[in-house]
């Protein structure tokens, strides 16, 4: 697995969002070739009133790489997004 770093303000919404799980998510997707590939990424976690969500990662064309669905999760948030590119996690406000 490669090495993958993450921003200050991802720390802080993995840390306050108790979501080091969505960190984790984004960084071993990295093992796939197909998504590996994509230097630039964009990830966004949409949360349902079931709190079940949808993962889903595009490329900066908004093209859609890999998709999964979560049967559950308790983030705070109804949605939220990173980008990953340089090997790098980071909210859109760092990006």
């Amino acid at each position: 697995m490669r090495k993958v770093l993450y921003t200050d303000g991802a720390h802080y919404v993995a840390e306050h969002g108790e979501a080091y799980w969505l960190i984790e998510e984004i960084a071993f997707a990295q093992c796939n070739p197909k998504i590996a590939v994509e230097g630039s990424q964009v990830w966004k976690l949409s949360v349902e009133t079931d709190h079940t969500a949808i993962l889903t990662c595009t490329d900066v064309n908004d093209r859609l790489i890999h998709r999964k669905r979560l049967t559950f999760t308790d983030f705070p948030l109804d949605e939220i997004s990173f980008h990953f590119t340089a090997n790098v996690i980071l909210p859109p406000s760092e990006y």
